[in-house]
Formats: structure tokens, sequence, C-alpha cells
């Protein structure tokens, strides 16, 4: 028997069927993973540390918006918040935290207890995470935590014999450093230095812009002979502002970044922040793929970077040694 359907039925059935496509070819998609990124600074100070860790997405195949979703949580300078904004993204569940300085250690506690049911962490930061307990060794990191360190925080010694040889004569360094950070191995590992070569060390703290410049008056005020700023992220944010007021106050000071340098500082001496974090965008893009956090070893830096102001040396009334100069990235005239 045939059966005869009429056009306009056929037209509704085929429209029907039509519109319920999407719908199901939408409930096959995987879900978009969420990375939550915490830091201790604030979002206007890290376009250059996003612009790496973005980087290092893209060499997995990952770009923020189109198959990746990242939500960001920022202390602002406030490093008390972080166990709370570490919960918070604990809660959510998303698929990775990574983790900037401190965070870590912060991103850490926050699953403390939770042995089956951990949230992989991929830190970057200037710390020892074995000396500092973070993980339990370098090549096998522990349960669901690795990262990267740019090892700023086992350079102290070489800060300051750098900086020694550009002022011999200095018998007073002050150290910059921020009171809000988990560890200050930098600091032990100077005093230390210091101490072996009759040399006095003053200790002075800033946790936002206004102790930096009064950090400056007590130098000039105290007449030290030189500054050390120690590794910090914030410090990594104020690198122009750190610049310029020792060049302002013509105090000679060596510390971590080339845009200090750049903006007047005498000297910047630091394992590469940069491929630091673009490390810490490729192992987190790993890990969305599939691998353990557990298996991948913590990256150390294979590059060193030494750039020298001459122009501020100059201003200083101070010699750069040719063989300091012959041994720099960048010397900036």
């Amino acid at each position: 028997m045939a059966i005869h359907i009429r056009r306009r039925d056929f037209i509704t059935l085929f429209g029907s069927a039509a519109a319920s496509w999407p719908l199901a070819v939408r409930a096959q998609q995987p879900k978009m993973p969420v990375i939550g990124l915490l830091s201790p600074i604030t979002a206007d100070s890290a376009s250059f540390l996003l612009e790496a860790y973005r980087r290092g997405l893209k060499d997995t195949g990952f770009v923020e918006g189109q198959n990746v979703k990242v939500e960001y949580r920022w202390a602002d300078g406030h490093y008390d918040r972080l166990p709370a904004l570490a919960s918070e993204l604990v809660n959510m569940r998303v698929s990775v935290i990574t983790t900037w300085g401190d965070a870590a250690y912060a991103a850490k506690a926050a699953q403390s207890g939770r042995n089956n049911d951990v949230i992989p962490i991929v830190f970057a930061m200037g710390d020892d995470p074995v000396a500092t307990g973070l993980v339990s060794s370098l090549n096998r990191p522990g349960v669901q935590i690795t990262g990267a360190t740019s090892f700023g925080h086992a350079l102290g010694s070489k800060k300051l014999e750098l900086l020694r040889q550009l002022v011999p004569s200095a018998t007073t360094f002050a150290l910059l450093v921020n009171p809000s950070q988990a560890g200050l191995m930098e600091v032990r590992d100077i005093e230390q230095a210091a101490g072996a070569v009759g040399l006095k060390t003053n200790i002075l703290r800033a946790r936002n812009t206004t102790e930096i410049d009064e950090a400056f008056d007590v130098i000039r005020r105290e007449q030290m002979n030189g500054l050390i700023i120690t590794v910090d992220t914030f410090f990594y944010t104020q690198s122009v502002r750190l610049g310029s007021s020792a060049a302002l106050h013509s105090v000679p000071t060596i510390a971590s970044l080339r845009a200090f340098a750049a903006a007047g500082g005498l000297i910047s001496y630091n394992g590469s922040v940069r491929n630091t974090v673009l490390q810490q965008g490729i192992y987190t893009g790993r890990i969305l793929k599939g691998e353990k956090a557990a298996d991948l070893p913590v990256q150390l830096p294979t590059k060193y970077d030494l750039f020298i102001n001459l122009k501020s040396a100059g201003a200083l009334g101070l010699e750069v040694p040719p063989g300091l100069s012959a041994l720099a990235d960048e010397v900036i005239e």
C-alpha cells in the first residue's frame, strides 16, 4: 500500500529534524577545560608574564577563549588573600591551577588531605621548590604538582659578587625584600656571602610602592653603598619604578629583569623569567592533554640574563670591567 505524505507535512517534518541537529552536535562536543590562574600581583602589572604564559599554551595547541578558559584570581599585592583565592579555584573544580611566586604554597595548602582528588598545580617561581618543601624532588615532584623555576633565590651570592665588581670600595649594602614572601632563602645566601668578605648588610622591607620610595630615602640618608633587590613577583612588576628610582637617587643597584636596567638601574641578573613562565604554559597544555603533573620534572633555567646599563655606571662614576661587559647579554648605552 502506498503511503502519501503531503508536501507541507514533509517540509515540517524535515525542518523539525534539522533544527535538532545543532543541539545534538553541541551535546557531543567536549567541555572546554578551565585553567585557574592564581597570582599575588595585580592584573595590570602582569602583561609580560601573561604574554609568555599564553605563548606556552599556544605552543601546545591552546588559545584562551577558543578551546580553553582561564579563571583569574589576583591578590593585588595582598599575600594574605591567596589562601581564600586558592580555595575558590579548588571549589570550582578547575582543570588545572597555575601559580606565580608564593601563590604555589597557597594552592597546595588548599588541597591538603585530598589524596585522590587533587587538581594539578603548575608553578612558576624563583624559589628552590625542593628546599621549601613544595615538591619531593626535581625529577619526580610528587602528587600532581610541577612547574618551572628561575632559581633566582639561589643567586643571591652571585648578585653580591657582580655588584662588588662594580663598587669595589663598598662596605655596606642594603637588601630590599618583600616581607610578605613565604621564604627568604636569597637573603640568607647574601648575608652569609657578605659576612665571609667582611661586608655589612641592612634589610629594608617593601610590600608596596610607598614603602619602595621610603627604602630609597633610607639608603640615601644612611649613605649605604649599594642595593640588592631580591627576587619577588611584586618587585618584577615594579622593575621600571625601581630602575628609575635607583638612577634618581644615585644608588648602585642590582635587580632581576632587563626592564630594571633599561629604566636606569645599574645591573640585572637572573634566570630567564620569560622562559620560566613560557615553560609553565607548555606544561599546563601538556597536562590538559592528559599528562600527569607528577611525571613532569621541574624545569630549571637553561639561560641566565645579564644586563648592564653603561650610562648609569658613568653617572655613578663607576667603571665596568671589560670582562664583565663581555659576559653581558646586553650592554645598554
